[in-house]
């Protein structure tokens, strides 16, 4: 599997993979359903953002962006969908795996994403690439003005003390 950047050319399958106006709303916020491929083709065009897709052998299996903040130093994890066929096999983890390394490798240390509170399965997913929530205060701060209260994550080195629990461990 490789993370590649994303091709616009894509944008009508990546839209595509949210089957209702619920799944898009906990995938990107968005209002509406279906969601427009021209809305996923520009995404990828800000500067701070690097928008990526998993394939293999040809097939599109999932789709994610890292938005970069070089001022502060952090990159958060952003707009994270796997094809409707490949969900339930591991690919969001090996998604999200494979751009927290990005992340990592382009010299930030600091990876944050936020889940819609309703979005179990996506929790579930981040647990186990070792995404851990943050403390409640800067929960608080930085849901402040959002649409819903996210529940923010943190990337934890598995190496570090109570990273391994968070990876077993499925609740929130």
């Amino acid at each position: 599997m490789e993370l590649l950047p994303f091709d616009p050319a894509h944008a009508a399958v990546v839209a595509g993979w949210a089957a209702s106006s619920r799944e898009v709303a906990m995938w990107c916020g968005h209002e509406g359903f279906p969601l427009s491929p021209e809305v996923v083709a520009g995404w990828g065009t800000a500067e701070d953002v690097r928008a990526r897709t998993l394939v293999e052998d040809g097939d599109l299996l999932g789709y994610g962006e890292l938005w970069i903040d070089e001022e502060a130093g952090e990159v958060e994890l952003a707009r994270i969908i796997v094809a409707p066929q490949t969900r339930d096999r591991g690919i969001g983890r090996r998604l999200v795996r494979k751009l927290t390394a990005l992340a990592r490798e382009s010299g930030h240390t600091e990876i944050f994403m936020r889940v819609h509170p309703d979005n179990d399965r996506a929790l579930r997913c981040y647990r186990q690439a070792d995404f851990v929530p943050v403390g409640d205060a800067q929960a608080a701060e930085w849901n402040a003005g959002q649409p819903v209260e996210y529940i923010w994550l943190r990337h934890a080195d598995p190496q570090d003390t109570g990273a391994g629990d968070a990876r077993s461990d499925d609740t929130v």
